[in-house]
């Protein structure tokens, strides 16, 4: 059977049999991949603990009816011992990869591969906060999925302006004779920090109010929700942070 080689993150695992795991990998050239890491439950497996979820690594693969089997794993990125030891930390990244999940349900890309790993480390270095990672991430991995909102100019219509009325369904910001009856207004420095957390403007980000912060959390769930067509299960687990 055809062998390959690739890095992956591992998003979910499930247990198959007595020692054996199912594992869904993101990886850098093959897109998503189902595949069963054999004996990898025993205490004395080799590479046990490099196929985690929010694990990178360098594996070889060859090429099985229904499943790919793994059968060498080298770590390229030790992501999750850390990002287990904080409870925002690791809903967010719960919360990504079921993203990454999703959005890659045709097929996987290069950019969403590289923009989750960035993602995971960020998050285990403790680089921003948790929410604003993850927040960022969900605008960007949408946008690399075609679904790129708009939040400067009118999502509808593309007059340019300070905008503030904000639908979904629409793409983001649209003016005030393309938003329909009802539609929620919110404040220009939510509409401002959303542009940064799309752009990855951390200075403005990590600078913006608390209520510019949850605003801008709830449109960004809500709009994944949109286009995802369904919400993500671990979102509403992410717990909301206080800025410093």
């Amino acid at each position: 059977m055809p062998v390959y080689r690739d890095e992956a993150v591992v998003l979910r695992t499930h247990k198959l049999g007595e020692a054996d795991r199912i594992l869904t990998l993101l990886t850098r050239r093959h897109g998503k991949v189902r595949a069963v890491a054999k004996g990898v439950r025993r205490t004395g497996s080799k590479f046990g603990a490099r196929l985690e979820p929010f694990m990178v690594a360098d594996l070889q693969l060859y090429e099985g009816r229904s499943l790919d089997v793994v059968t060498q794993a080298e770590s390229l990125g030790s992501y999750g011992a850390a990002i287990t030891q904080d409870y925002a930390a690791y809903a967010a990244a719960n919360a990504m990869v079921e993203a990454a999940d999703r959005v890659t349900e045709a097929e996987g890309s290069l950019q969403q591969y590289l923009l989750l790993v960035g993602a995971l480390r960020s998050l285990a270095r403790g680089e921003h906060g948790p929410t604003l990672t993850l927040d960022s991430y969900l605008l960007r991995s949408l946008a690399l999925a075609g679904w790129a909102p708009s939040f400067q100019d009118c999502a509808r219509c593309g007059r340019p302006g300070e905008h503030e009325a904000v639908v979904v369904q629409l793409g983001g910001i649209v003016c005030a004779e393309c938003a329909p009856p009802g539609s929620p207004r919110i404040d220009r420095g939510t509409v401002a920090l959303l542009g940064a957390l799309l752009a990855g403007d951390w200075g403005f980000a990590e600078a913006a109010a608390k209520r510019d912060r949850d605003q801008a959390s709830g449109i960004v769930a809500a709009y994944t929700q949109w286009h995802l067509e369904r919400g993500l299960r671990s979102l509403p687990h992410v717990p909301r942070e206080t800025p410093a």
